[in-house]
């Protein structure tokens, strides 16, 4: 009998990579390393412990949302409204839809400022990888676009060599990552806060439960729970990086930064050229990414609630509702994003508040449907995995509505 090799079950582990990694890193996105560039910049290491604590958040909310896709074959607004009824969907579906929407427009802004690093115009770049965006999904399968989508994904590993090149003290940040370290300030609060809104945010979850319950009966409960921890874990690691590379440089010269663009210009001087463009290319594939699954997510939730007919893989003809829905959030995405006068700082803040919103009611949603036994039967939460998820899912609720608080606050 033949033994298997390494290569062979790693093969097998790969093929079970899809929308968990997808929509995990979708998260790591312009207004994600804006957040996460902050930190650094701000606080230096002393927030990497935070960051464990949130992976373990956002593998346990993923890989619920995963297997409720999996075992069901039905996405998140479709279970809400048959468990919940259509008051609750409703108010989620206009809340997400105006959040989102807000936050398609900063992706794009997230393009064209990336670009705009490289010297081209945001008024070439946007409208140009818009329509590369739209054709991609309106004109391809579901398989064809999730490879696209995981290839994307490597970008990513832009940002470790952009940390390494900053030339960090490594041991500093070993201990930063095992010993807490809280400061009584509201800046510090504000950013904690943040830095969960930013990592575990709803449409991440919508995505994942849509697109696994697409991909059908080829994926199974386990095969889905490793999709949903590999994507946590890898795109947590790499928002440690990027606070890694700005708390090495930008921590260290007192600078202050607004977007990620900001970071990646502040990072040349510091670190060298090279950085700052390793920077920028992060920047662009994270924004294109995020550009693509977020009017993905959208549609898929708002199509879902009413009973229209979804899935990348069908034609106009068979999927009007939610290939038009794609096509008009993609259309105003880029639009708004090139038009004069836009406050992006302003809109982002809107639509992280609407966020912090829906986010307590999506989890708790989450969380409830993964526990009933009528939706998921035997693949149903056990009562310790439960314990967990439930303390998990308050925690986050609690810091998302004291951060949606706090924001409120700040307009007066």
């Amino acid at each position: 009998m033949l033994r298997r090799g390494p290569r062979p079950r790693l093969l097998r582990y790969l093929a079970y990579l899809g929308p968990g990694l997808v929509a995990a890193n979708a998260g790591n996105d312009a207004g994600g390393i804006a957040t996460y560039s902050s930190i650094g910049a701000s606080y230096g290491y002393s927030l990497l412990w935070a960051l464990v604590l949130i992976t373990i958040s956002l593998a346990l909310v993923q890989e619920m949302a995963a297997r409720m896709g999996a075992v069901t074959g039905k996405g998140f607004s479709e279970l809400v409204r048959e468990q919940f009824g259509v008051r609750v969907t409703a108010f989620l579906m206009l809340t997400l839809l105006v959040a989102n929407g807000g936050l398609i427009v900063s992706e794009f802004v997230g393009i064209g400022a990336a670009a705009e690093l490289f010297g081209v115009s945001h008024y070439i770049v946007v409208p140009m990888m818009a329509l590369l965006v739209w054709w991609l999904v309106t004109r391809g399968s579901y398989e064809r676009v999730e490879k696209v989508f995981l290839a994307l994904t490597l970008v990513f590993f832009a940002y470790p060599v952009a940390a390494i090149l900053a030339h960090p003290d490594w041991l500093t940040v070993g201990k930063q990552l095992v010993s807490p370290s809280v400061r009584l300030s509201a800046n510090y609060l504000t950013l904690f806060i943040a830095m969960v809104g930013t990592t575990i945010t709803p449409y991440m979850q919508l995505y994942i439960q849509s697109a696994t319950a697409e991909k059908g009966a080829d994926t199974s409960p386990k095969e889905a729970k490793v999709d949903a921890y590999s994507g946590a874990i890898f795109s947590d690691v790499i928002a440690g990086f990027i606070i890694v590379a700005t708390g090495a440089t930008l921590f260290v010269a007192h600078e202050r930064i607004e977007t990620a663009a900001d970071a990646a210009r502040a990072l040349q001087p510091l670190a060298g050229r090279y950085a700052g463009i390793i920077f920028g290319i992060g920047l662009f594939g994270a924004s294109m990414l995020a550009a693509a699954v977020l009017p993905l997510a959208t549609s898929y939730t708002v199509t879902e609630a009413f009973g229209f007919e979804k899935g990348v893989s069908r034609t106009f003809r068979e999927a009007p509702v939610f290939l038009g829905l794609f096509t008009f959030l993609i259309f105003l995405g880029a639009v708004l994003a090139i038009l004069p006068g836009i406050n992006v700082i302003r809109l982002l803040v809107f639509t992280q508040v609407l966020n912090g919103l829906v986010l307590p009611i999506v989890l708790v949603s989450i969380l409830r449907l993964a526990s009933d036994p009528a939706v998921m039967g035997s693949h149903r939460n056990g009562p310790i995995y439960n314990a967990v998820a439930w303390v998990t899912v308050v925690g986050v609720a609690v810091l998302s509505s004291a951060y949606l608080v706090m924001t409120v606050l700040s307009w007066w």
